[in-house]
């Protein structure tokens, strides 16, 4: 099963989606005419809460679903996932992330746009955003296969198994290093256990629960992140220029890790940033479909502003950190272990303590994110009544993941998000000329 999820996941992970991924944010970003990008001040403007307005249909703010997304994102993917990019193809893989994330931040606007346009309403009568309903409701009925298409691979991709993998293994690397094989085993279920007692505690309160924590956590979490890796930039600082070179050169080379096999390193990089900002996926248009506003095109510009934050800052800041390190060299280690030795080498003492709390605090708002996008895949597929299944199946996930390997882990997700993507970019191909339209009308009413 282990090889079979592995296998599955890098058939799906070829050229098709490499090209509807990274072509259709080509595709997006050409043809609104770089629109949304003209106006980042005013996505600042509206992510400030200057244009909110309680009345709006919705359930949180501009704020709050910009935060729910980012809880999902800035996570395990943006510490642990850079990680693998670098161990799987090297440096240059960062530079690849950087393309695909300029890319998502287009497709991210017109996704979310089209999560707020069509809104659809839930088997209650509740308005409710993302891909599967602006499928069903811009591409009609005879769409709806495609819509459950991804409302399935959603109910599997919305998994807790990396985050819990990571931050158990990120404990064990900094806090228990002396623990046997047995003791080992043990210690994972048992934190297994713990965190989903956790978890429950915050999922079983809703949306707005969600985005309560969310939005007081991912700031917090930002800055301190943010400030422990300028640490570590500054103590190598003379190694920063190099690190800067290395990344753009091995892009074209991949001579450190990839044997010179380009295509396999962009590959690579798009895979890892997919998983860290999500952009073509459809989970952040459900967080953001969710936002109190009657204009779609506001959500779309404040969406825009995720991959930017997620992966352009933190990724590169993390990637930066093992780089000027050289822990990736001199070290067989992966995921979170990689970057925990960055820390530790750079902030003796207090560098694995401060990364420890950064993890725990990433990968539990990524925990509670995921969760509200797999109970609204699931309400699509069955009725909101069963919906809260959905929690008791996650809970069971995060005991699953406990026990589980990391390169299974990673797998899974990637098999997943790669089915996710297909009707995500599909729908949002189809209906960007009405995307676009509505852009062009509320830029004009807006000058």
């Amino acid at each position: 099963m282990d090889n079979f999820i592995i296998n599955a996941a890098n058939f799906i992970w070829g050229t098709p989606l490499l090209i509807l991924l990274l072509g259709g944010g080509l595709f997006f970003m050409i043809y609104s005419g770089f629109l949304p990008f003209r106006f980042f001040r005013h996505a600042i403007d509206v992510l400030r809460g200057k244009y909110d307005n309680q009345n709006d249909p919705g359930d949180i703010n501009h704020f709050q679903a910009l935060s729910g997304a980012l809880a999902a994102t800035i996570g395990m993917g943006n510490i642990s996932g850079v990680a693998v990019a670098i161990a799987m193809g090297g440096p240059g893989a960062i530079f690849w992330m950087w393309v695909s994330a300029f890319l998502g931040m287009a497709t991210k606007f017109f996704t979310a746009t089209l999560a707020v346009m069509y809104r659809g309403k839930d088997s209650e009568g509740k308005i409710q955003g993302g891909p599967m309903y602006y499928i069903r409701e811009g591409l009609g009925e005879k769409w709806k296969p495609l819509a459950m298409f991804f409302a399935a691979a959603g109910f599997f991709g919305a998994t807790p198994i990396f985050q819990t993998n990571q931050i158990i293994q990120a404990i064990k690397d900094i806090l228990f290093t002396d623990l046997t094989t047995s003791e080992s085993m043990n210690f994972d279920l048992g934190m297994g256990i713990t965190i989903a007692i956790l978890v429950a505690l915050v999922i079983f309160g809703g949306i707005r629960r969600i985005g309560e924590v969310a939005g007081k956590l991912v700031p917090s979490m930002v800055v301190i992140y943010v400030l422990s890796v300028l640490v570590i930039l500054i103590v190598n600082i003379q190694s920063l220029g190099n690190s800067f070179l290395l990344i753009l050169t091995d892009a074209f080379t991949a001579e450190s890790a990839m044997g010179g096999a380009v295509g396999a390193l962009i590959i690579a990089g798009a895979r890892r940033a997919a998983f860290s900002n999500e952009a073509g996926i459809g989970t952040a248009p459900m967080m953001h479909g969710a936002a109190k506003t009657k204009e779609p095109v506001r959500e779309g510009l404040v969406a825009m502003l995720g991959p930017a934050i997620d992966t352009l800052v933190i990724c590169t800041m993390t990637g930066l950190a093992i780089l000027v390190t050289d822990v990736w060299k001199t070290s067989d280690l992966n995921g979170i272990s990689l970057t925990a030795k960055a820390f530790g080498d750079s902030i003796p003492v207090v560098g694995p303590y401060i990364l420890t709390m950064c993890v725990l605090i990433f990968a539990f708002t990524t925990l509670f994110g995921f969760a509200y996008y797999g109970q609204k895949c699931l309400s699509f597929l069955i009725g909101v009544k069963y919906a809260h299944l959905f929690n008791f199946w996650y809970i069971g996930l995060v005991i699953v993941g406990s026990v589980s390997t990391l390169q299974v882990v990673v797998s899974f997700i990637d098999l997943a998000y790669g089915l996710m993507a297909f009707p995500t970019m599909i729908g949002a191909i189809l209906l960007a000329p009405k995307a676009k339209q509505a852009a062009l009308d509320y830029f004009r009413n807006l000058k």
